[in-house]
């Protein structure tokens, strides 16, 4: 388990980059996922990690398992790299903007 400070830091980078409600990503993993036929049931829409954020939205810091903190990590890191944090938004590479909804990052949500 990280030591206090360092997952003080781990949850506000998190928060800052998934800029999205749960209720936003957990819509957006259902839509993602849907077919014209049928569509998934809530728990098991989106992908496995999008699922993963939607399940830490939803935790209090203290009640964080240390899988929980691999995949705030990989999230921060991923949007990190994907995304212009410091000139979004970016509204023209859509399939750059869907993949990092599926995160629970919306480069075009202020």
């Amino acid at each position: 388990m990280a030591d206090s400070l360092e997952l003080d830091a781990l949850w506000e980078d998190f928060h800052r980059v998934v800029n999205m409600t749960s209720a936003e990503l957990s819509a957006w993993l259902r839509v993602r996922d849907a077919e014209e036929q049928t569509e998934p049931l809530p728990e098991q829409a989106g992908s496995e990690t999008g699922r993963q954020v939607l399940a830490i939205l939803q935790k209090r810091r203290t009640d964080l398992t240390d899988h929980d903190l691999r995949v705030m990590r990989e999230v921060v890191e991923t949007v990190t790299e994907r995304a212009d944090l410091e000139n979004e938004p970016v509204a023209e590479d859509e399939q750059l903007r869907h993949q990092l909804m599926t995160i629970g990052h919306d480069p075009l949500k202020p």
